[in-house]
């Protein structure tokens, strides 16, 4: 169906003569998208009308007969062509909600995926255990970042590869106490992380670095961040093969960052770079935990327990039942 052909199914273009109740739009802009092979195009409909109107699902529901506003209606046909062409609705609206809080995002970062949570939860978990003393989320931090002082309270945190920020600032508002940097190879991306921290109040507990998984703690004292042993490592790095590239769902493939998606031949790469990196920190980390693709978590689980470095690895499937993550921990300090 040609552009003209939406238009017409929208009704944008007969709405001054015949102009639409909300829910009809709605109604209308769902068999669209439906035919042009939008998944959900229910949901997404919705999330546009509501972007759109400034309001929320319990007003559009109330709302539902009152007339669509003309002045808006040439705005509404752009977004459902630009949803109909496969543009991810999280861009278009400049949000996706993660952890129960909303995180702004744009093209140049992955939008937060739910099963993420799960990687977030397996880690607060982890932690707590470990440093019980900083579990409380509004405990208070340790005087001077950086410092080694007090570190068997208080852990030092890297996210690597942070995107939108999802991980960092997720954590760094749950512990106040943490001590947490993000890391990512991309500028822009680390633009959007420093955006999500400061609208969650968390700017001044997260430092940002850029460069290439772990070299950003590795080499150069001057970064602030070298020379700082690392006690919780977290990572959604890319992991989609290469050949998988073509194949992706096209909201994906067409829109999202390829920096963030291409983990090399087999998808490991990253995790590769980052266990051969881990030796040259000070100390390994005692939690070390992953995000993966399908098929892969076992793989990289193996790789952990043959550096024999942590005694408890556990798999952790997602919402569906497919193994998505690997958390190691060591139970006691070094």
């Amino acid at each position: 169906m040609d552009e003209k052909a939406v238009g017409k199914r929208t009704g944008t273009d007969q709405a001054a003569a015949s102009p639409l109740t909300l829910r009809e739009a709605g109604r209308i802009a769902t068999a669209t998208l439906a035919e042009h092979g939008v998944e959900e195009p229910r949901n997404n409909a919705e999330l546009l009308l509501m972007h759109i109107l400034g309001i929320d699902r319990a007003m559009l529901l109330r709302d539902g007969g009152a007339p669509f506003p003309a002045e808006r209606m040439e705005r509404w046909e752009e977004l459902i062509h630009r949803k109909a062409a496969g543009e991810p609705v999280q861009y278009m609206i400049g949000e996706q909600w993660f952890y129960g809080r909303p995180f702004a995002v744009t093209p140049a970062v992955l939008i937060p995926r739910p099963e993420t949570e799960l990687l977030v939860e397996a880690v607060l978990e982890a932690g707590d255990r470990l440093w019980p003393q900083a579990a409380e989320p509004m405990a208070a931090p340790a005087a001077e970042p950086g410092e080694r002082a007090g570190a068997a309270a208080v852990p030092t945190v890297v996210d690597v590869g942070t995107g939108s920020g999802a991980i960092a600032v997720t954590l760094a508002a749950q512990r106040h106490a943490w001590r947490i940097s993000a890391s990512d190879l991309s500028a822009d991306a680390l633009a959007v992380a420093r955006t999500n921290a400061a609208r969650h109040e968390a700017a001044g507990r997260i430092s940002f670095v850029q460069g290439d998984l772990l070299a950003p703690f590795l080499a150069g004292r001057e970064a602030g961040h070298i020379g700082r042993s690392i006690d919780v490592l977290v990572s959604n790095p890319p992991y989609i093969p290469a050949a998988d590239m073509p194949g992706l769902q096209r909201e994906v493939r067409d829109f999202e960052p390829h920096l963030a998606l291409n983990g090399g031949e087999d998808g490991l790469d990253p995790y590769r770079r980052m266990l051969e990196q881990l030796p040259l920190l000070p100390q390994l980390p005692r939690i070390v935990a992953f995000e993966l693709g399908m098929n892969q978590p076992r793989i990289v689980a193996e790789l952990l327990r043959d550096m024999g470095q942590w005694d408890d690895i556990r798999i952790i499937s997602d919402y569906a039942g497919i193994e998505r993550h690997v958390i190691a921990i060591r139970t006691t300090p070094l």
